[in-house]
């Protein structure tokens, strides 16, 4: 198994990795996802988990560590509803079954 933004950091010779700090064209944000040969950014205006795919040298200043935010609950909600949607017959099936789920303490 290759190992994250190994592509990225060999071929362009940048120090990408999970939680850092960027400034893309002059927006702040964090790398939080490995794209293959772009790199995955949290921008600070942007809610956490919406992700801009960024080319790794393109007007990019790669600064110090930071944190990846959490998702809100909707978000959280939603991703859940992307992976398990399909095996109920309507949204408000998979909501009383997820906040089942919730209450367990997950899956």
């Amino acid at each position: 198994m290759r190992d994250s933004f190994e592509y990225v950091n060999n071929n362009y010779g940048v120090n990408a990795c999970f939680g850092r700090r960027v400034l893309v064209d002059g927006k702040p944000g964090t790398i939080t996802k490995d794209c293959g040969h772009h790199i995955g950014v949290n921008f600070d205006h942007d809610k956490p988990g919406v992700i801009a795919n960024c080319h790794p040298t393109w007007k990019v200043e790669y600064l110090g560590m930071g944190k990846i935010r959490k998702l809100t609950k909707a978000q959280e909600r939603g991703t859940r509803w992307l992976e398990y949607g399909d095996m109920f017959e309507s949204f408000m099936d998979f909501v009383y079954w997820d906040m089942k789920q919730q209450a367990k303490g997950g899956e």
